[in-house]
């Protein structure tokens, strides 16, 4: 599907405003109340196998504070999305509580979230109360969506080792701030604009196994839960000669 210079451009200059690399703005958002369990070989990192493809990336995202999710995955959609989560125990649990990022699939006895050990402990009003909750090993909890943060980080594109260059290229999305979700990629050849739809393959993975020549460019979709959507057209190019394992600084970053 061809786009012209001037849908391109008016797509660009919408854009501009969501282009601040900024903390993320507190949730108004009520609480839904819930369960959450940890990981038990999971202490100061996350998993470098989750089921988002972050490899060893989502072992160390937000410090390890990270969790796998059971619906709240859906379909790969949510990888990447973040929520303040906070046990309900007053005696023991914080106000705060933690905010983890979703990194993997998984559920536990009806829970929301499985999340990393040093996540778990961080609900904790402090050191002895988070040995309670750990053994407990399931606790009622409370969590809402939360606009992500990273201050110093454009959203990233990673490709991945399963590319195989010119016939096959799949990436994966990192750094993705603020509370809308990724719902579209389009992959276009930055000379001509000429995109194509790209399949999500599964958390945050997109692939094709026809990949456009030359350098390249990314349009992601960002929606929100009200239905509101937004293109984000990257400032920074994939270059013609891109191979597996390279990291690319899109060059872009929103809030909302």
């Amino acid at each position: 599907m061809a786009f012209s210079l001037h849908v391109v451009f008016v797509v660009s200059a919408l854009i501009f405003s969501l282009l601040n690399p900024a903390n993320g703005d507190t949730s108004s958002a009520p609480f839904i109340h819930s369960r959450a369990a940890y990981y038990p070989d999971s202490d100061e990192k996350g998993s470098e196998t989750g089921r988002c493809g972050y490899g060893s990336f989502g072992a160390t995202i937000n410090y390890g504070y990270v969790a796998a999710a059971s619906d709240l995955y859906r379909d790969g959609v949510g990888c990447g999305a973040c929520y303040q989560v906070r046990c309900t125990n007053t005696k023991d649990c914080s106000d705060e509580g933690v905010t983890v990022v979703i990194t993997d699939q998984g559920s536990s006895d009806r829970t929301d979230f499985i999340m990393s050990k040093k996540a778990f402990r961080k609900m904790a009003q402090n050191t002895y109360a988070a040995s309670y909750l750990l053994s407990q090993g399931i606790v009622d909890i409370e969590y809402r969506r939360v606009s992500c943060s990273y201050p110093t980080k454009n959203i990233t594109i990673k490709i991945d080792e399963s590319s195989d260059y010119p016939y096959y290229l799949a990436f994966v999305i990192w750094y993705q701030q603020g509370q809308k979700d990724i719902t579209a990629v389009q992959l276009c050849e930055t000379n001509n604009f000429n995109c194509k739809l790209l399949d999500r393959s599964y958390g945050s993975v997109f692939t094709t196994a026809s990949p456009p020549s030359g350098p390249l460019s990314l349009r992601m979709l960002l929606s929100g839960e009200d239905g509101d959507e937004k293109w984000v057209v990257p400032v920074n190019s994939i270059p013609e000669n891109w191979k597996k394992g390279d990291v690319y600084d899109s060059g872009v970053q929103i809030e909302e």
